[in-house]
Order: structure tokens, then sequence, then C-alpha cells
């Protein structure tokens, strides 16, 4: 909830006062006037009687402040409440009245604090509501979050990063240099997907791949594409983070400094083309075309959870591309290991009416998972796939779902979240497994274990779901007949 403070009441700041009452989120004023405290406390607007100028009034204003305005009809009185503003609420967007008609040096004076500056008369109230709202407020909190980091600033993917998480950190990182900031883009695991590493390769994407404890090298952190600390990365749970931007839904609450979580557009690629345009930052041919692959691969070419918001994008970024380098980075060749892990993966599949599992044994490459559950929810009949596969101790899952009445972000997080961690979007998630003390199993032993553990979690998840029972995802009959034996 967007928390404003308004300091001074003049004619405009009146009419700002009244249009932000009506709005989400709390409104308080302090003036000098009691009159004027009186009669917006007969209008049910909390109103204190202070100075603007006075450092005492903003000791006593509970933070976090998101909003200020500063609207007397005094510019210098403005001028010092602005400077004031900024000292005790770094985060917060200044927004201050200049008078009707100020001089160039006053106005130049009062821009050197506040956001946005405005003039002229109470007409333009209407306007400045726009101007103070959520949309407008994201682009400068976040820029004065990264001034506020005194060294380097580490952006951090999800493991093993997809073409989203790689962009999005890519464009994070020159917004981080407007302020100053030296950017790293930061992952854990490995990049093995061919598309993916082709995205690095192709564009000469510069990136850091941390060991344990490397994370100390930096004085701030930001996570793109995913949002907890520990789940899905190998950071400490308890690594505090400045920056945070993600389209997936969180399934438990995240904190950082500054947090944009919006699960309405089907890329995380979308939400920085948003920043970069507010900012009014130039967009080289490298970011625009990794931002723009970024959006078509997470929504599998506008096909899976696409916005208006992520078309309009896509448009904006198109003139900046280079339309050669997005088809190498496309269509790059498949290794050999990778089409052996999908052949495994078809052999040893188990189908239960649309739903179908399956696993790869000795897994290499984690993006193995994802590309053969994609693969596989192109065999007749299926509507829901889950591939499985064992690397370092840990069970990594990749699920897809297709036209089914099942959400496979939300099945994989009842599944799996007790024993490890699991989530994503509708129709494409994944999950972490620790194998623990399990992994001290022998080898056959293991794979038993595993295999039933998967199966039993995943499809007592998809029986508990009222909306697939009733859509028939699977019948008890299809559960006696499990198809294919695991290979």
């Amino acid at each position: 909830m967007v928390s404003r403070l308004v300091l001074g009441c003049g004619a405009v700041g009146r009419t700002l006062v009244s249009a932000l009452a009506d709005r989400r989120g709390s409104v308080l004023v302090c003036c000098e006037n009691e009159h004027r405290i009186e009669t917006l406390r007969s209008d049910r607007v909390a109103a204190r009687r202070a100075d603007p100028t006075d450092p005492e009034t903003f000791a006593a204003v509970a933070r976090p402040v998101d909003v200020v305005v500063v609207a007397s009809d005094d510019p210098a009185v403005n001028r010092a409440a602005a400077d004031l503003a900024r000292e005790h609420y770094p985060d917060a967007f200044v927004l201050a009245y200049a008078g009707k008609e100020p001089a160039a040096e006053t106005r130049l004076e009062i821009e050197s604090v506040a956001d946005r500056v405005i003039d002229g008369e109470a007409t333009a109230a209407a306007d400045l509501v726009e101007r103070v709202g959520e949309a407008s407020m994201r682009p400068r909190r976040l820029r004065r979050v990264l001034r506020s980091i005194e060294g380097a600033l580490a952006v951090v993917t999800h493991d093993n990063p997809d073409p989203d998480a790689i962009a999005s950190a890519l464009a994070l990182g020159e917004i981080a240099r407007t302020t100053g900031r030296e950017a790293d883009i930061c992952y854990f695991g490995e990049i093995t997907h061919q598309e993916n590493r082709a995205l690095v390769n192709v564009l000469d994407v510069d990136l850091r791949e941390l060991e344990p404890g490397d994370i100390d090298d930096y004085d701030g952190i930001a996570l793109v594409d995913h949002s907890r600390p520990g789940v899905n990365d190998q950071l400490p749970e308890d690594t505090p983070v400045d920056v945070l931007i993600d389209h997936h839904p969180p399934r438990a609450p995240v904190e950082a400094r500054f947090v944009d979580l919006r699960s309405d557009v089907g890329a995380t690629s979308t939400l920085l083309v948003e920043y970069l345009r507010q900012l009014g930052i130039d967009i080289d041919e490298t970011v625009a075309t990794a931002l723009l692959y970024g959006i078509r691969v997470d929504t599998d070419d506008f096909r899976r959870e696409a916005s208006t918001v992520d078309f309009d994008a896509a448009a904006f970024l198109l003139p900046f591309t280079d339309e050669s380098v997005l088809e190498r980075i496309a269509t790059p060749s498949m290794s050999a290991e990778t089409l052996e892990s999908m052949g495994r993966a078809i052999s040893n599949r188990e189908v239960r009416g649309s739903v179908l599992v399956s696993h790869i044994e000795d897994l290499h490459e984690r993006d193995a998972l994802a590309q053969s559950a994609d693969q596989l929810l192109d065999i007749e009949g299926i509507r829901t796939t889950l591939v499985y596969g064992i690397i370092d101790g840990t069970v990594y899952c990749s699920g897809r779902t297709r036209g089914a009445a099942l959400d496979i972000g939300e099945t994989l997080r009842d599944a799996f979240d007790r024993i490890g961690s699991g989530g994503g979007h509708a129709d494409m998630a994944g999950a972490q497994i620790p194998l623990g003390l399990l992994g001290e199993s022998d080898e056959t032993e293991l794979a038993d274990i595993v295999h039933d553990l998967i199966v039993e979690r995943f499809f007592t998840a998809i029986e508990a779901r009222p909306s697939v029972r009733s859509a028939d995802q699977f019948t008890e009959d299809d559960r006696e007949d499990s198809g294919p034996a695991r290979g």
C-alpha cells in the first residue's frame, strides 16, 4: 500500500489532497495553517499542524514513505521542505510545486532535489495525481536504491539461467551503470541448453559463474526472474536483497529494499523494457536483442501467458534488434548427448490418461529435462508432462501442460514444497528436491525410491485439485494401466 506525505497545503496542495484521498493508500498532511488542518480533518483526511521545514516534523512521521508531495504556496518553503524530504526519505518519490510563475533559478533549485517539479495553477492537479502513481514511482525508486549501494552490484539469475533471466540481468546491469554502480551478471550452475549458450556466445554476454562465498565480493544483491535467495539459486537463504524483479507469482512472502513482482506479464524482460523506456536509457543492439529473445522464449512466441504489455515491449524493441542474430540464437545445433537424453525420456515414459511422467538416468544437463518435457507434450493424447533426473545429489523436475484444467506451477508447489521447492507458471514449471540421506542408497535402490516419491507426490497433487477431477485429467482405471515399464 502506497504511503503519501504532503508537506504544506496551499491552493494546489488542497486540490491535490482531495484527489489523493480517493486513491488507495494512506495520506498524511503536515501544514502550519491551523484552519486548513481543521478543514482537512473534517473531511476525514489525516492532518497535523507542523512546520514542513522543521526536521522534527519528519522525525514524527512513521516510515516508510513512498511519495512526498511538497505543495505550499511559498517556493522558498517548498525548496527547504524538498531538501529535508530527500534527506529523510531517500527512496521516496518527491514531487514539488515551484509556484505559479517561478523564476528559472528557483525551479532549478527545486529540480535538484525533487523527482518531478510542477508549476502553474491548481487545474494541473489531475495530471499531478497521475504523475505520482505506482507506475511512475517504480523506475525512480529503483534508481534511488541502486544509487545507495556503495560498491559493486551482483545481479543474480536463477540457477542455469534461461534467456529471460540473462536478458533481464543484462538490462538491469545497464540501469545500474547509469547510476554509477558497477554490475556483474552472476549465476550458479551451468548454461547447457543450446539456445541459452547461443544467446551468451553470439551476443558475447559477460557472465560470472559463482562459487560458494563469491557473493561476499559484492556490496549489493539483485535477483531477477526469481524471488527468494536459496530457492532456485545457491545463495544463503538469509542473504539481504536490494532489488528484486520477477514475473513469477511467489509462494511465500519476499523481502527486498525494492520489489517489483508482476505476474500479469509473460516475461521479466518485459518489465525491464518498461524501466529502460521510462528512465530514458538508450537501448543498444545487444540488450534489445537479448530482451526480445527473452520475451519470445518465455511466452513461447506469444502463445503462452502473453499480455498486451509483452506485445508492446516486443514492438518497441524490434527496431533496435538484429534479426539475423535472433535467427542464429533461435536455431542452434543440438548436441548428440541432448538428443540421447530426450530419447531416454521417450523410452522411460509412463502414461496415465493424459498425464505423462518420465525420467532421464545419467543426466548431465538440466536443460534436457525442459526440452524433453516440451517434446513429450506433443505426443497424441498427452496434456501434461513431468520429466525428472538427478544431478549432484538433487532431483530436478520439469513440468509442462497444455490445454488442461491444471495449473502445473501450483501442482508442483503442492507436490514438492514440503521436501524441496517447486513452482512456476500455469503451463510451465519446475521443482528441486535434495536427496539428503537417500543419496547413501545404492544406485538401483535410489532410482526406485526417487521414482516412487516423484510419481506418488505428483499424482496425489493432481488428484487433490478439483478442477482437474472435473476435467477427467486421468481416471482411476488409468492409474492401473501405467503404460510402458521404466527403463
